[in-house]
C-alpha cells in the first residue's frame, strides 16, 4: 500500500481496476484506493502479471502492507505469502509487507462498480478468515437463516451471526426506518450496502419502527399500559471510517495543546445581501452567488489587513502568508471537507463561488486531490444553512483561526433610539493565542464586521 496522500496512514480498497491474471503495464492504474479524504487511483510501479489480491474490496490496509502480487505469468509466489524472501527475480510487491498483530479491517465505502464484488468472490476466503467478533459493521442482531448455514458459522465461532453494514446503508436504513435484520448483502462477505437500502425503500418494506408500532397496538391499545423495559439499551459498534480517525485525530491536536480562546460578534447583513441580490441579477444563472461566497471574499480581504489572522505558530517562528487560501467546510456522507479557495484575496466573489460548487461537488464524489484540501491559511464553516443560530468551530493545525457563521435572521435591534427590525448574523472566530491574542482577534472582526456591513469598503 503506497503512500496516496499527506496524512495517510493507511487505505480502504475501494475497487480493484485490475483482475487475477490480467496483464498490467508500468505506470497503469491498477485499482482505486479510499485515503482519509479522496479515493486515489493507484499506478503499478513495474509491468507484469497481477498474480494475486491479497486484500479485496472494501478491506483496509497499512502503507507498506502487501495488497497484491505482481511477477511472470505462472511464477511461483507461495514464498511471498508465508512471508519469506524470494531473492533473486521473484515476484515483485507492491510494497515491502508491513504487519500488524491487531489490525481489523474495515469495510466503510460502498463499492465503485459491479466488478468489485467479482473481485471479492475471488478472495472470499481471506473475507472469511478476517471477519471476527468484534469487527466494524457488525449489528449484533441473529439472523434464523444464518444459522442452519454452515458458512456462516465461520464469521462468528459461537454462531450468533451477525449482519456487516456499510456506514451510508447503515445511515440510510436509520433515516428510513428499515429493518436490517431483513435484509439479505449483496455486498463482499456478505455486506449490506447503499443499494440494498434502496431496493428495499422502493421495494415499500416496512419499517422496524412501523412493525413495532403495530405489534404495540394490538398489545396495548390503549395509552395508560407502562412499556416493559429490561435491563440497559442494546447497542452497536462500528468501526470508525479512515475519514473519521484522521478528523478525531487532527481535532485531539487542536483542543488538546492549541490555547484557543472565542470572540463573536453580531453583524447587520441586510446591505450584504441586497449586495448579492445585484450581482446576482447581473450575472446568468449558473454564476450566481451565495452569502457564502461574500464572506469568503470579506475574510479574506479582511485578513490582509491582520496577518497574524493569516498565519501559522512553527514552534519558533510564526509563518505569515502572502495570499489567504481559505478553507471552506463541506459536509460529506462520510464526515467534512475543507475544499481550499487559493488566493482568494485576489480574487472575484464570482470566481469564488464558481470555485466552491465546483468543489463542493467533487468533494462529495470524494475526486479531490490532496492538494486540493490542504493547505489552508484559515477556514470558515458556516452552519447559517440548517437555523443553527451560533456555534464554535475547532481549529485545524497549523491553521491559526477558524470562522463559525450561523444564519442570518431577522431580529429587533435599537437604532438612533427606535426599535427596528435588521437580518442579523452571529460569527465566532476561534483563536490559537500563539499566534492571535484578544484585540488582534478583536481587530480582524471590526474589520470583517464593518466589510460586510458596508460592502463598498471591499473597494477601498
Amino acid at each position: 500500500m503506497p503512500k496516496l496522500s499527506p496524512t495517510m496512514e493507511e487505505g480502504q480498497i475501494a475497487r480493484w481496476v485490475k483482475n487475477e491474471g490480467d496483464t498490467i503495464e508500468a505506470n497503469e492504474t491498477i485499482a482505486e484506493v479510499d485515503t482519509d479524504k479522496a479515493t486515489m487511483e493507484m499506478t503499478s510501479l513495474e509491468a507484469g502479471t497481477l498474480l494475486k489480491i491479497l486484500v479485496p474490496g472494501g478491506e483496509n490496509a497499512k502503507l507498506g502492507q502487501i495488497i497484491g502480487i505482481i511477477g511472470e505469468k505462472g511464477e511461483d509466489f507461495s514464498a511471498l505469502l508465508n512471508g519469506e524472501s524470494n531473492n533473486g527475480g521473484g515476484a515483485k510487491k507492491e510494497e515491502a509487507k508491513k504487519e500488524s498483530a491487531d489490525e481489523s479491517p474495515e469495510k466503510s465505502t460502498e463499492p465503485v462498480s459491479e466488478k468489485e464484488e467479482t473481485v471479492a468472490k475471488q478472495g472470499e476466503q481471506q473475507v472469511k478468515e478476517s471477519v471476527s467478533e468484534i469487527e466494524g459493521r457488525s449489528y449484533d442482531y441473529q439472523r434464523p437463516e444464518a444459522m442452519e448455514d454452515p458458512e456462516s458459522k465461520i464469521l462468528n465461532p459461537q454462531s450468533k451471526p451477525r449482519l456487516i453494514v456499510s456506514p451510508i446503508a447503515a445511515r440510510m436504513a436509520s433515516e428510513n426506518d428499515i429493518e436490517l435484520k431483513s435484509i439479505n448483502g449483496s455486498g463482499p462477505g456478505g455486506r449490506i450496502i447503499k443499494r440494498d437500502i434502496e431496493e428495499a425503500i422502493k421495494g415499500g418494506q416496512q419499517s422496524a419502527v412501523s412493525s413495532q408500532l403495530s405489534e404495540q397496538a394490538q398489545v396495548a391499545p390503549n395509552f395508560e399500559q407502562a412499556a416493559e423495559v429490561q435491563g440497559a439499551s442494546r447497542f452497536r459498534e462500528e468501526n470508525t471510517s479512515k475519514m473519521r480517525q484522521v478528523i478525531a485525530q487532527r481535532l485531539a491536536q487542536s483542543i488538546g495543546p492549541v490555547p484557543t480562546f472565542y470572540l463573536t460578534v453580531e453583524i447587520e447583513m441586510d446591505k450584504a445581501m441586497e449586495f448579492r441580490k445585484q450581482i446576482n441579477a447581473s450575472v446568468s444563472e449558473d454564476e450566481k452567488v451565495s452569502v457564502n461566497d461574500i464572506i469568503v471574499k470579506v475574510a479574506a480581504m479582511a485578513s490582509s489587513k491582520h496577518p497574524f489572522v493569516n498565519s501559522s505558530y512553527q514552534d519558533k517562528t510564526i509563518r505569515f502568508y502572502e495570499d489567504a487560501d481559505v478553507g471552506v467546510a463541506v459536509a460529506i456522507d462520510e464526515g467534512l471537507i475543507t475544499p481550499v479557495v487559493r488566493g482568494a484575496n485576489r480574487k472575484g466573489i464570482t470566481e469564488i463561488s464558481k470555485e466552491i460548487k465546483e468543489m463542493a461537488a467533487r468533494s462529495r464524489e470524494k475526486k479531490l486531490q490532496p492538494e486540493e484540501y490542504t493547505g489552508a491559511t484559515f477556514s470558515i464553516s458556516n452552519l447559517g444553512m440548517f437555523g443553527i443560530e451560533q456555534f464554535t468551530a475547532i481549529i485545524n493545525p497549523p491553521e491559526a483561526a477558524i470562522f463559525a457563521i450561523g444564519s442570518a435572521a431577522p431580529k429587533a435591534v435599537v437604532r438612533d433610539g427606535e426599535i427596528v427590525i435588521r437580518n442579523v448574523m452571529n460569527v465566532t472566530m476561534s483563536c490559537d493565542h500563539r499566534v492571535i491574542d484578544g484585540a488582534t482577534g478583536a481587530k480582524f472582526l471590526q474589520t470583517f464586521k464593518q466589510m460586510l456591513e458596508n460592502p463598498i469598503l471591499m473597494l477601498m
